[in-house]
C-alpha cells in the first residue's frame, strides 16, 4: 500500500471553514509544491508589511495582518469593497515539514512563505545488497 505524503491534510477542511467566515476573501492564497519545499502566496494588497505577523504554534501556521481604514475626513465613498481590520488565516501543517526553516518574504503586497520538506520525509533510494546474505550478517559470523 502506498500513501501519498500530504503535509496539508487538513487544509481543505480549514479552507472550507474559513471561506464560510468571510475573512479569507481578504487574504486569498495559492499553495503549491516545488521540489523539496511548499510555497504559499498570500495577497495582502494595501496592508502595511509591518502589521503582518506570521507564527507557528505546534503544527498550526498563523498569518495575521491588519488593513487600516482611510481616515481622510473629506472623502465621500462611492463604493467601498476592500475590507479593513484584522485578518487571519490558520493552516494545520502535517508531519514531514521543517517548521524551523520557514522563510517569509514580501514583495508588491504579496507575502510568500517557503516551507521546506524535512529531510526525513524526502524520497530516498534504498541500497540493495547483492549476494546470499546481507554484509552485516557475514561480519557478525567472522567476529
Amino acid at each position: 500500500m502506498v500513501l501519498t505524503f500530504d503535509p496539508f491534510r487538513e487544509f481543505d477542511r480549514l479552507a472550507g471553514q474559513m471561506l464560510g467566515g468571510g475573512n479569507s476573501i481578504a487574504m486569498p492564497m495559492d499553495l503549491y509544491r516545488s521540489g523539496d519545499h511548499f510555497v504559499l502566496h498570500c495577497d495582502l494588497a494595501g496592508i502595511d508589511p509591518g502589521s503582518v505577523d506570521v507564527g507557528v504554534d505546534g503544527r498550526v501556521l498563523t498569518i495575521r495582518a491588519e488593513r487600516s481604514p482611510r481616515t481622510d475626513e473629506d472623502v465621500q465613498w462611492v463604493r467601498r469593497e476592500r475590507a479593513t481590520g484584522t485578518f487571519e488565516r490558520r493552516l494545520t501543517l502535517g508531519d514531514g515539514l521543517d517548521l524551523d526553516r520557514i522563510d517569509a518574504t514580501w514583495q508588491d503586497g504579496v507575502l510568500t512563505l517557503t516551507i521546506p520538506v524535512a529531510e526525513a520525509a524526502k524520497p530516498r533510494r534504498i541500497a540493495i545488497n547483492t549476494g546470499s546474505r546481507p554484509a552485516d550478517d557475514r561480519a557478525l559470523e567472522s567476529a
